[in-house]
């Protein structure tokens, strides 16, 4: 019965069995074949064509990964090399600025040099280190002072015109008052020292803050015209002659009997002084009239 049993259970299996080593020899001829060239198996084909839109989304994927993150990089070194060039463009427009700055005040040196020679009058070239802005910028602080030959009542002055005088003297540093105070005074003469009758004397206006100044007693027979010369006679015994004070700028005509009303535009910028110089002059003493012998007669 045993026997009868295997064999019946074989014939009901066999066909089993024959369809599993067919489909397995399918598969091993499918692994085994090749494409009509005989280079390449067709599985590996099948396999590739499958696969590739798989890969392709891929590889796409990660391309477009890869290239986002290269992009935030880029974007990263492109801020920091922004960063660099603002960096060194500000400090090369603060040098371009210094630059000029120093040149500016080369430029200025050199006219106070040059004034130092046009007068022959030995001169401190100063800087201005304060004003007083409380009395409408008519006192000035310059970094000179005793130690350097400068006194009081000494004629301070740019390549432009006069500024003012020394009113107080330390050590290191002085005050000076400039020609817009109007408690300031300087002797002038429209025109030509020598050549021009229109003599009188400059100050400050209170009104006219450090923009204008005034000229006073000049006759109103002389001749005077918008943009003359004013220029110091020396008559004061604080400035020498021949120093340039400014140009007119408006005249109101004078009579036999009155006199011109002159403003005058101040020759040196008193609005923004930095450099300026002392002038180390001192006027000459005035002469004292001779007295003459008495001719009386001796009394007997």
């Amino acid at each position: 019965m045993a026997s009868v049993r295997t064999q019946k259970e074989i014939r009901q299996r066999a066909p089993i069995w024959l369809v599993t080593l067919l489909v397995g020899n399918l598969i091993i001829m499918a692994v085994d074949a090749r494409d009509p060239d005989g280079r390449q198996k067709v599985l590996r084909i099948w396999t590739q064509t499958f696969a590739s839109p798989l890969q392709n989304a891929s590889s796409k994927a990660t391309g477009a990964t890869s290239g986002f993150f290269q992009q935030i990089w880029n974007f990263r070194s492109t801020a920091q090399e922004n960063e660099q060039l603002k960096e060194r463009l500000t400090q090369m427009e603060t040098e371009l600025h210094a630059a000029r700055q120093a040149a500016t005040e080369n430029e200025r040196l050199k006219a106070l040099l040059n004034l130092n020679e046009q007068t022959d009058i030995k001169s401190v070239p100063a800087r201005v280190i304060a004003r007083d802005p409380s009395v409408w910028f008519n006192t000035i602080t310059i970094n000179r002072g005793s130690s350097s030959g400068v006194e009081v009542n000494m004629p301070v002055v740019t390549a432009g015109g006069i500024v003012g005088r020394v009113i107080t003297v330390g050590p290191w540093v002085s005050q000076v008052m400039l020609i817009t105070d109007e408690k300031a005074g300087a002797g002038a003469v429209v025109g030509q020292l020598g050549q021009s009758g229109a003599l009188g004397s400059v100050r400050g206006r209170a009104d006219l803050g450090v923009s204008l100044i005034e000229m006073r007693y000049v006759s109103g027979l002389e001749k005077v015209e918008v943009n003359d010369s004013v220029m110091t006679t020396g008559q004061d015994g604080i400035y020498p002659p021949g120093l340039n004070v400014g140009r007119v700028v408006e005249v109101k005509n004078g009579t036999a009997t009155t006199a011109h009303q002159i403003l005058i535009q101040p020759g040196a910028q008193l609005d923004h002084l930095e450099e300026v110089a002392v002038l180390l002059y001192h006027p000459p003493p005035r002469s004292v009239p001779e007295q003459t012998p008495s001719t009386e007669r001796p009394r007997r």
